[in-house]
């Protein structure tokens, strides 16, 4: 079983079947099962998209789980105060020759604070925790300046044009760290 993530500020918690399945049919169980708030402009809209594959693919082989998306929940000044969720982030599946790439997205609310920072890193950690995980790459707009920085300020170095136009490929090595 894959464990959560404990940051400076946030809980990081895998994504299962039953969460996403809950997060698309069932909202108010959705929120329940991550004993979270979950804002009305969830889910960012690059993960809107990709959560029925994300349910498919953790139904289909659940040790996938930890591979592909992570919930992000800030933790609340007291114990008596839900988090609150703000940001995902993950993987696009296992890593292939020792390399995971990694994305991420913040909600408008929260962006600026650093929590998509604090999300990536702790990821990266991760991921450098599993066996065989050499490298972690990702991908990003040239123009997207603040998910240049968030990269850049974990130690990610530009390693040349990404698969879309107009993207850089970022890549981070173990040895570097998170």
């Amino acid at each position: 079983m894959v464990q959560n993530i404990q940051t400076p500020r946030l809980t990081l918690i895998p994504m299962t079947a039953a969460l996403i399945t809950a997060e698309i049919e069932r909202p108010a169980e959705f929120a329940a099962l991550l004993g979270a708030t979950v804002p009305e402009n969830w889910p960012p809209e690059t993960l809107r998209d990709a959560l029925p594959w994300f349910a498919s693919q953790l139904r289909e082989n659940g040790e996938l789980t930890g591979w592909l998306g992570w919930y992000g929940l800030l933790r609340g000044p007291q114990g008596d105060v839900p988090p609150t969720l703000l940001c995902s982030g993950g993987f696009l599946g296992p890593p292939q020759d020792g390399t995971a790439e990694t994305g991420y997205s913040v909600l408008p609310q929260a962006q600026g604070q650093g929590y998509g920072t604090e999300m990536v890193r702790g990821l990266v950690q991760w991921a450098f925790s599993q066996p065989g995980v050499r490298r972690v790459v990702a991908e990003t707009g040239e123009e997207n300046l603040p998910s240049r920085r968030l990269l850049e300020k974990i130690g990610f170095i530009v390693a040349g044009q990404g698969r879309e136009p107009g993207d850089l490929r970022y890549m981070l090595f173990a040895a570097t760290g998170a």
